[in-house]
């Protein structure tokens, strides 16, 4: 735990170190400066925070803060560490671990763009709920978007889910997950690699997404751009041997791009929960079905018809083909002036025809 919390001391170094002292890390916090110069690739800034972990962490005080939000350090020996993930050639020396341990053997990671179309949500949603029924634990980042729709569809048919922090989990990132991190504790658990006190960086989400991968036995990209951070965890899950799948979207959306890149160089393309368990030879008992809950695909699509004004009627026209737009573009498209095409666009969200996104742009429900 204390080599974990060490400024500047990464998995590989740290891999590096206990290899160095045939895995005593006890005898790595002792070792003087002479014996630390002799571990390859150990620059002096790190040798000289060795030196000084005393001074920087205090353990009593962190062991108090792990007690108090009951959180357990699970090293690679405990039954509990996902044994897939010590596979991997730069697994965590441990993970800070709440909620259960008692997961399913067999994992499936989820994972997609933080700013998703509502046709994403409901994929993420929906293979989620029915590969948690399937029984098998879904994994993803607690990121917005389609991390967040995968972690709300596993919880909704009682299945399990892990999430996997890219901070110390005494930081919630996003903040408004709060909610949803306590309900993932008291059905499956959340983890981190991250110390106490550690915020989440540029470098804490790669590293992040290298586990979500690691302890997986598959991971579907669901909405992706072409650089989006989700390709950064198709990348390392091609890396570790798995099976990658992506769930085709419009060809002229841009956060679809990256699930076709993945399925032109060779991702499996799936449709359907089905898909995943065929690709993964996994066959259901004969006792079980799929039921998929149906309020999650269908809880913002409306059910009762509304009468349109011809303006309605244009601007509804727009969003025919699924698109996110914003509100200048949906007045240039519909030859409408920006005070008509405002009073327009209110009057649809009123009706629940179309919802607003955090980017000002608008999608039809």
């Amino acid at each position: 735990m204390v080599l974990g919390a060490i400024s500047g001391l990464g998995p590989i170094t740290v891999q590096r170190l206990l290899a160095h002292f045939n895995g005593d890390a006890p005898a790595c916090l002792a070792a003087s400066a002479l014996e630390l110069s002799q571990v390859k690739g150990l620059n002096r800034k790190v040798q000289q925070a060795l030196l000084a972990w005393e001074a920087a962490i205090d353990l009593g005080k962190v062991e108090q803060r792990m007690q108090k939000s009951q959180t357990r350090f699970v090293i690679s020996e405990d039954a509990a560490y996902p044994e897939c993930l010590k596979s991997i050639h730069n697994p965590p020396v441990g993970l800070y671990w709440q909620g259960t341990s008692h997961l399913p053997s067999q994992s499936i990671a989820i994972v997609g763009t933080r700013r998703p179309t509502l046709y994403g949500l409901r994929m993420a949603k929906l293979f989620a709920s029915e590969l948690a029924q399937a029984g098998f634990c879904i994994v993803s980042g607690l990121a917005r978007g389609i991390d967040t729709a995968a972690h709300q569809g596993a919880l909704a048919v009682g299945g399990k889910t892990v999430a996997v922090c890219g901070c110390g989990l005494d930081h919630i990132y996003p903040a408004e997950n709060l909610d949803l991190l306590k309900a993932i504790v008291q059905q499956g658990a959340a983890i981190s690699e991250f110390p106490f006190g550690r915020r989440a960086d540029r470098q804490t989400f790669p590293m992040r997404n290298r586990i979500v991968a690691g302890m997986s036995q598959a991971l579907i990209v669901i909405e992706s751009d072409a650089s989006g951070g989700s390709m950064i965890t198709a990348r390392f899950a091609g890396e570790q041997g798995r099976a990658l799948m992506a769930v085709p979207g419009r060809i002229d959306q841009a956060s679809s791009a990256g699930c076709h890149q993945l399925i032109r160089d060779g991702a499996t393309l799936v449709t359907s929960a089905e898909d995943v368990l065929e690709e993964l030879k996994f066959h259901l008992p004969p006792s079980l079905q799929l039921d998929f809950t149906p309020e999650l695909a269908t809880a913002d699509v409306p059910t009762v018809p509304v009468e349109l004004s011809a303006s309605e009627e244009s601007v509804m026209h727009v969003f025919r083909g699924g698109e996110r737009i914003h509100l200048d573009s949906i007045g240039e498209l519909c030859g409408l002036s920006a005070q008509a095409t405002a009073i327009t666009v209110m009057q649809l969200e009123l009706k629940h025809l179309l919802r607003k996104h955090t980017d000002g742009s608008y999608e039809a429900l």
